[in-house]
């Protein structure tokens, strides 16, 4: 696996203790982990375990586990959380608003009905009601399977 010394991604894979770094599970090619400054509860990202930056770097073996970790994320999300809706989706560099750039990563974000309102908007600010161990703990139950 290449690294980048910088990459918080990259780093975060070598810890040892994976409540601890947020990290739901471990694939072979891919982790799913908490998103440290999540948008709503429940928030969790789909992240390459290689430092790629662009969908067309990703591997047929790669591409095979994806899409089953992206159903197995939003399956969680929907029991663990109940939201209306979700986003699913990838943000490819800064100006698009990727927190990490260069590696690529997915988010699956719960939604629910009136969520938005001005304090994103105008003081850069989200409310979320919810600790990242409590959301580690709603959580986990659906990646028990850790194979991978």
């Amino acid at each position: 696996m290449e690294k980048d010394k910088g990459c918080l991604f990259c780093n975060i894979q070598n810890e040892k203790e994976d409540r601890t770094a947020g990290i739901l599970k471990r694939g072979r090619h891919w982790f799913v982990i908490l998103n440290l400054f999540p948008y709503t509860n429940g928030h969790i990202m789909v992240v390459a375990r290689r430092h790629i930056g662009e969908l067309g770097e990703i591997s047929e073996e790669e591409g095979k586990e994806l899409v089953p970790l992206l159903a197995q994320s939003e399956k969680a999300v929907m029991e663990g959380y109940r939201p209306d809706a979700m986003n699913i989706g990838v943000n490819l560099g800064a100006s698009a608003g990727a927190g990490v750039v260069g590696h690529l990563h997915f988010h699956i974000v719960p939604r629910w009905n009136g969520d938005t309102n001005f304090m994103t908007a105008i003081s850069e600010t989200r409310v979320v009601s919810e600790d990242l161990d409590r959301s580690f703990t709603k959580l986990s139950p659906y990646f028990s399977d850790q194979d991978g």
